[in-house]
């Protein structure tokens, strides 16, 4: 195994290997991630702060291991990176499915969580070494095109093979993780792998060292504090809205009979919709939105999106009809996807290439440390009062984000610098 990471038995070319493993990856991922939830709920048991506590000690994993397995990317090698990081994640996937406890979910989630940092920037730094930047872009362009399609065809096998059990995606999705792994081990190429500068490896020092450098950039710019600022808000309230919003519907609504009485095909039907209309969502603010508005006032589309999915969680935790409960959820979703080129385009804006990775990466962050802040918290909530409640204070936690880029709605790019 270890001749096998260090060299293929048979290299193909790179552009196919990256378009299978995107196609295979988001595949499981779909398949895993569609009744992931529903299963902790209805067979593992969890209640509502279990759950919560599931996804924080993902994060917190994520955030953790970031920078040590980093260190693998920078100096051994990109595809030994990727090769360990969707290994790792399928384990994860199994055991969670396979053991099916409480413990069995904390444990899973760490390995898969430890898996993807190793997944993280490793795959994205290979394709753009081994094709080059002048022909990535179009690289990038396919892979999310096949992202969505077999994210689509994933979610229909989640529905599928659910009916059998409520853990058989979870599990297949692992099976089919660990043999991408194995099949990148005999083929993966990477011939134009250099170790990385000392002075550029990611490190807990460097870390330290973007932190100061971000605080500082946030100090003098109004749009990078306001990012941050609102980063950490998301996070603090969006965990127990993304773990419980389909323990308040199975709690609170029966299925529709047209849909019959398994949950499996209910949550697969529901997630198709979300797609959908997420992807609408997302094409729409890049052709319908009139350029002038992203270029000159970019905040006003940003609060609107951060209102709407204000009002959103607001609607999931006290509409009485599974329909508008759903419209809600799917509202949440497409103004979040709306949003998110936005923000990209306008925060980009107002950042120097010398400080751009910083300031990204320290927004992501901000965005983490939130989520493990806030999740724990809103999840005991829930559990001792009830899902609802725990849904509206986190829908008062985001509502400052609403006001902080109304603030700013009408300032220009150049009067940021």
């Amino acid at each position: 195994m270890l001749t096998l990471l260090r060299r293929p038995l048979r290299e193909v070319d790179a552009t196919a290997t990256f378009y299978v493993l995107t196609a295979v990856a988001a595949f499981a991922y779909a398949a895993c991630f569609t009744l992931n939830l529903v299963f902790q709920y209805r067979v593992v048991g969890l209640d509502p702060f279990q759950m919560v506590l599931v996804g924080t000690v993902l994060e917190a994993t994520c955030f953790v291991f970031e920078v040590p397995t980093g260190i693998v990317a920078d100096l051994w090698s990109r595809r030994v990176s990727v090769i360990i990081g969707f290994f790792l994640v399928g384990v994860g996937f199994a055991v969670e499915g396979v053991v099916a406890t409480f413990a069995a979910a904390i444990v899973g989630n760490v390995i898969w969580g430890i898996g993807y940092t190793f997944t993280s920037g490793a795959l994205q730094a290979w394709i753009t070494d081994e094709v080059g930047e002048a022909h990535v872009a179009r690289v990038f362009t396919r892979e999310t095109q096949l992202d969505l399609a077999f994210g689509f065809v994933g979610i229909l096998a989640a529905g599928g093979l659910g009916l059998i059990a409520l853990r058989v995606p979870i599990i297949v999705a692992g099976v089919t993780l660990v043999l991408l792994a194995v099949g990148l081990a005999v083929t993966m190429p990477e011939r134009h792998f250099h170790p990385t500068p000392r002075g550029e490896r990611e490190t807990f020092g460097h870390l330290k060292d973007q932190l100061v450098a971000g605080l500082r950039i946030a100090r003098g710019r109004q749009v990078v504090r306001v990012f941050l600022f609102v980063s950490v808000l998301v996070g603090l309230s969006s965990e127990v809205f993304d773990r419980l919003w389909q323990v308040r519907v199975l709690d609170t609504f029966e299925m529709p009979a047209f849909l019959g009485s398994d949950p499996a095909v209910a949550f697969t039907v529901f997630a198709l919709i979300g797609s959908v209309v997420s992807l609408l969502a997302s094409g729409a603010s890049g052709r319908w939105l009139p350029a002038r508005v992203v270029d000159e006032n970019p905040g006003l589309p940003v609060a609107l999106a951060s209102a709407a999915q204000v009002v959103a969680v607001v609607g999931v935790a006290l509409l009485g009809n599974l329909w508008l409960v759903l419209a809600a959820l799917w509202l949440h979703n497409a103004s979040s996807a709306f949003s998110a080129p936005i923000q990209a385009t306008w925060l980009n804006r107002n950042l120097e290439s010398a400080s751009r990775a910083t300031v990204l990466s320290m927004n992501s962050q901000a965005n983490a440390i939130g989520q493990v802040a806030g999740g724990p918290p809103l999840g005991a909530l829930a559990t001792r009062t009830s899902i609802p409640v725990a849904l509206l204070v986190s829908a008062a936690v985001q509502l400052p984000s609403v006001l902080a880029f109304l603030r700013i709605r009408h300032t220009t790019t150049r009067s940021l610098e």
